[in-house]
């Protein structure tokens, strides 16, 4: 049984609320800002766009630790720890404390100012959630000029987002509180953590009654919360149900997803049953808004004044701008680790489009775009190692301080567009696309019937089959005997690739602590598999004997 008690990020009150509002008809649009202060509950909700800023800004929230825009939240620690992405020092950048060093490495501490961001930013989108679903639980839908279905809809939408920061909070932490309130101001009342089976429960509870309660998923509902959302949100919870309640559920994951497969969730465009792509950069396209994989996306932008920024973690510095024709360059921060860029095929047209490699030039030109670091003056060519090449070191394996500002393939599967493309930076970022319920169905069967079925070697396939031209499909297509659960984790690293999803995935197939990518050594301390709630967190938390401290930190 959950306990109701009063959010300990409960200090979230109607100020913020009104940040803005997306509007997902034809296209989202930036609100003004409004700043209100010392707001009343009476003052506030006059009118649907008032129910709906409340009800939306949860979903602002979360992009801040669920995208990959710069923040030290899920994704950052998502694909950090696990095998494919690295941010290793280069030179006079990057050090960072060792903040990304022992990400990588597994050394982390409860002492991490990053793990203490991403708490903070996660159960702060609860403390949103739970404050617009105490206030409009209390309306009377007619006072507000919507009518009880409109209410009722914005309060399950509202009950789904929550269990779904839930389900990523328990995927970090494991024990977690679990509120349904905010406290009042003042409180130092706050909850127990409840353990990683309760919490499950809690999440499983949730949305198996309000998921069908949704919409069906349409043109209307891009950006928010519909069926299709909540159907993927199950079948991974019921994916990694064995590893996170200890029972497996891979019926039920089958039956999820084939809630989106067949149409009967709805899907886009107008309605329509979801399809995958047959071009695999049209989902992360700038006119990827009403793409048919689309399930659940974050609605980005740069019209609207809200642009997907992943400059930050993915760019090199500001002579991208002259290598893409873009106003925006980046930290040099994340890069492609070498053994994950050597997965790829050389025929694999994914490993040509998803990434920036090689020689780089100006924007349509031969004109090599040059250094400013370690090949400063001297043509900019990113390789497949982190080392000290400038100084000589042409052999070593490297490591998280021998990186220089062109090691390691990087990130180029989002393309925002040049700076005169009419959708530039008009990304919507995919949460869930179809192509991952395909790979999470075909799991689900090869682990229920202990090998590769017939129907799961087509699931993928059918998304594989994309990356290849006809010439090498032959070659490259898998087989009842070839899709073993080790070769589709290696293609889940493929096709996933810079989507946040790699460390569940690690863990789900028990590689997370046990496996070597690169430099990096297993830890086999099964304790790595969650993060450890944060020394400040305990520190201000006055009946702290309430946290069940997850083991060994």
């Amino acid at each position: 049984m959950r306990n109701k008690h009063k959010l300990f990020r409960g200090y979230i009150t109607y100020m913020c609320i009104c940040f803005f509002v997306m509007l997902f008809t034809t296209k989202c649009t930036k609100l003004d800002e409004v700043t209100y202060t010392d707001l009343q509950f009476e003052d506030f909700y006059k009118n649907k766009r008032d129910v709906l800023a409340s009800a939306l800004r949860p979903l602002t929230h979360m992009q801040a630790w669920l995208a990959p825009t710069g923040g030290s939240g899920y994704y950052y620690h998502s694909e950090l720890s696990a095998d494919q992405q690295a941010w290793p020092q280069k030179g006079r950048h990057g050090y960072d404390a060792g903040d990304h060093i022992r990400q990588h490495y597994h050394t982390w501490t409860a002492d991490e100012t990053r793990i203490r961001d991403a708490w903070s930013l996660i159960f702060t989108g609860l403390g949103y959630t739970n404050a617009a679903l105490g206030d409009i639980t209390k309306l009377d839908s007619t006072s507000v000029g919507m009518t009880q279905g409109e209410m009722d809809s914005v309060i399950t939408e509202l009950k789904v987002l929550r269990a779904f920061h839930y389900l990523k909070a328990m995927d970090m932490w494991g024990n977690i509180p679990i509120s349904e309130e905010i406290a009042s101001s003042g409180s130092v009342d706050l909850p127990a953590t409840s353990p990683r089976t309760e919490v499950f429960e809690y999440v499983k509870s949730q949305l198996e009654e309000n998921v069908p309660k949704l919409p069906k998923y349409n043109d209307n509902l891009i950006g928010r919360i519909s069926q299709t959302a909540g159907y993927a949100m199950l079948a991974e919870l019921y994916l990694n149900a064995q590893k996170w309640n200890g029972t497996p559920m891979w019926d039920e994951c089958i039956v999820a997803c084939d809630k989106i497969i067949s149409g009967e969730a709805g899907g886009l465009p107008n309605g329509g049953t979801p399809q995958l792509n047959t071009d695999i950069n049209a989902a992360f396209s700038n006119t990827n808004q009403r793409n048919s994989e689309a399930l659940f996306q974050v609605a980005y932008s740069r019209k609207g004044g809200f642009a997907f920024d992943w400059g930050g973690f993915y760019f090199g510095y500001d002579y991208m701008k002259e290598v893409l024709k873009v106003n925006y360059g980046g930290w040099n921060a994340f890069v492609t680790i070498p053994t994950a860029f050597d997965a790829f095929a050389e025929n694999d047209l994914r490993k040509k489009d998803w990434f920036l490699f090689g020689p780089q030039y100006k924007y349509g030109t031969t004109t090599p775009v040059l250094g400013t670091e370690e090949y400063n003056g001297k043509p900019l060519v990113f390789v497949n190692s982190i080392r000290r090449e400038s100084e000589g070191d042409k052999t070593s394996e490297g490591s998280m301080i021998k990186g220089e500002e062109n090691s390691g393939a990087r990130f180029n599967k989002y393309k925002s567009g040049t700076l005169d493309d009419a959708n530039y930076q008009e990304n919507h970022y995919m949460i869930y696309r179809l192509t991952e319920i395909y790979f999470n169905k075909a799991e689900a069967l090869m682990r229920k019937n202990g090998a590769a079925t017939t129907e799961a070697v087509t699931l993928i396939n059918d998304c594989r089959k994309r990356a290849f031209t006809d010439a090498d499909w032959s070659a490259a297509m898998y087989t009842t005997s070839s899709l073993t659960l080790d070769e589709l984790l290696k293609e889940r690293g493929r096709e996933f690739i810079f989507e946040g999803k790699r460390r569940e995935d690690l863990i789900r197939f028990g590689k997370f602590t046990t496996a070597t990518w690169w430099d990096h050594q297993p830890t086999n301390d099964p304790n790595k598999e969650l993060f450890p709630i944060p020394n400040t967190q305990l520190e201000q938390t006055l009946n702290s004997n309430k946290i069940r401290v997850t083991i060994n930190y």
